[in-house]
């Protein structure tokens, strides 16, 4: 028992309300977020449920967030169209969805759209990457080259509130401490 590692969320939750508050204020424009699905990947209700307004388990997903401009490029996609479309529509967050394992290819495709926005983005001005999965450990983030890997069972509010806590600094007079 003394094994168990539990991963706690270092940020905290926020309502659709505070998040769209927070990104009005820290941005003064909406936050872009791309989701897909990568690689030979045709498992869309993971990354359905996190942007689609219907959500899950009762959670609105991003694109119910007024603040917030979603663009789901569905299933399947390669990786050059995902960097093209992040780049056409200046996303602060691109979030990918990987089910399919055998032969460890949601490994592979993470690993690969990781090296495509370090190429594709100079500098280190990419954009957050977030990936989610049912096979996902995460703790392996910086072993994939991304920025926050989520298991099973994420909700939407947990993606926006990470979102918020990644990608807008902190105001002094709030109650909230962002480490990201």
């Amino acid at each position: 028992l003394s094994r168990v590692e539990v991963a706690e969320r270092e940020f905290p939750l926020l309502t659709p309300k505070e998040v769209n508050a927070a990104v009005r204020r820290g941005l003064r424009r909406k936050l872009s977020v791309v989701g897909a699905c990568i690689g030979n990947d045709a498992h869309t209700v993971g990354i359905d449920a996190i942007l689609n307004v219907k959500g899950v388990a009762g959670h609105k997903g991003l694109e119910y967030y007024r603040e917030l401009a979603v663009t789901n490029l569905g299933a399947q996609d390669g990786v050059p169209d995902l960097v093209a479309a992040a780049r056409a529509r200046r996303a602060d967050a691109v979030l990918v969805s990987q089910v399919v394992t055998q032969r460890d290819s949601h490994l592979h495709h993470v690993g690969e759209m990781a090296a495509a926005f370090r190429q594709a983005y100079p500098g280190g001005r990419r954009p957050l990457l977030v990936v989610g999965g049912p096979r996902f450990d995460e703790r392996m983030a910086g072993e994939l080259g991304v920025d926050r890997v989520f298991g099973p069972d994420t909700t939407p509010q947990e993606v926006a509130s990470y979102l918020v806590h990644a990608l807008i600094p902190p105001r002094a007079d709030q109650g909230v401490t962002h480490t990201g």
